[in-house]
C-alpha cells in the first residue's frame, strides 16, 4: 500500500469500535488503509481505541451514528468525502441482537423490526450510497480497486428458534451479497461476505459457558473459539484486491462449525 496520505485507501467500517469490527479495522490499518470507524458510543469513549489504530498508521475518523437511521448514514458518509474525499471499501459490520431472545412463538413485533431495521436495511441503503459513489470514483480511476464486504453469521442458515429475528437479517444478508455483487460486476467491484461462526465478542459474552462446553463437546472441528482477528485477517485479504475475481462469494470463518459431519 501507498505510504502516500492523499492516495492510501480509506475504508469504512461499521461497527468498528469493538469485536468484530475492530478486528477488521486493526488488519486494515496494519495493510496501509486510513480507517472511518462508524458506532454508537460518544468519542471520548472510544479513544484508546482509535488511538490503537492511530498508532498502526491509519488516520482515523470516528462518525458517530445509527445504521438503521437514514440521515445518520448519509451524514455518514458526508464526513467520509469531506474528510478523506474517497472510499474505497465498506465494511458492512455493525449489528445488533435482540434485547430478548424469545422464542418465536413470543418474540415481538418490535423487537423484528429493530433488529431487521439495524443488521439488514441499514447496511442495504448504506451499500446502495457508497455504491453510487464507488461507480462515480471507478470511472475516473478504472484501476483503483473498490469493493463491499458484508459480515453476516452462520445464523443465516443455522436456525436459532430464541433469535429468529438475527438469523432473518443475517440470511438477508446472504442475498443481499449476491444482489450487490451482480449489480455492480459490471463497474468491476467486488462484493463480498464474511460469515464468522461462534466469535468471542461483547454480543457472546453472556453465552460464554453455553459455548465453551459445547465447543469443547466437538462443536466446531477446530476446538476453539473464534476471534476478532480471525475476520480480520480475512478482511484484510479482500480489501487488499487478493481476490479479484471472486465476487459474490461468502468466506465462512466458522472453525468447521457448519461442515456436514457424521
Amino acid at each position: 500500500m501507498s505510504n502516500d496520505k492523499s492516495t492510501r485507501p480509506v475504508a469504512l467500517i461499521t461497527g468498528g469500535s469493538r469485536g468484530i469490527g475492530f478486528g477488521i479495522a486493526e488488519h486494515l490499518a496494519r495493510d496501509g488503509f486510513d480507517v472511518a470507524i462508524n458506532g454508537m458510543r460518544d468519542e471520548s469513549a472510544v479513544t484508546d481505541t482509535l488511538d490503537r489504530l492511530r498508532a498502526l498508521g491509519a488516520e482515523v475518523l470516528y462518525c458517530r451514528g445509527d445504521i438503521g437511521d437514514p440521515d445518520a448514514r448519509d451524514a455518514m458518509l458526508d464526513r467520509v468525502r469531506d474528510h478523506f474525499g474517497r472510499l474505497n471499501v465498506l465494511v458492512n459490520n455493525a449489528g445488533v441482537a435482540p434485547k430478548e431472545r424469545k422464542d418465536i412463538l413470543e418474540a415481538s413485533e418490535e423487537s423484528f423490526a429493530w433488529v431487521v431495521g439495524t443488521n439488514l436495511q441499514g447496511p442495504y441503503f448504506l451499500t446502495q450510497s457508497a455504491a453510487v459513489w464507488m461507480i462515480e470514483q471507478k470511472k475516473r480511476a478504472p484501476e483503483t480497486f473498490f469493493c463491499i464486504i458484508n459480515v453476516g453469521s452462520i445464523s443465516a442458515t443455522v436456525a436459532s428458534v430464541n433469535r429468529g429475528e438475527y438469523c432473518v437479517a443475517k440470511a438477508g444478508i446472504a442475498m443481499m451479497t449476491q444482489l450487490w455483487a451482480s449489480r455492480l460486476g459490471e463497474y468491476d467491484i467486488p462484493v463480498y461476505e464474511i460469515r464468522p461462526g461462534v466469535t468471542r465478542t461483547d454480543m457472546t459474552a453472556g453465552v460464554q459457558e453455553k459455548y465453551d462446553k459445547l465447543i469443547a463437546e466437538g462443536l466446531c472441528v477446530q476446538k476453539r473459539w473464534g476471534e476478532p482477528k480471525d475476520s480480520g485477517k480475512v478482511a484484510a485479504a479482500l480489501a487488499r484486491g487478493d481476490f479479484p475475481y471472486s465476487t459474490g462469494q461468502v468466506v465462512m470463518v466458522d472453525g468447521g462449525l457448519t461442515l456436514q459431519r457424521l
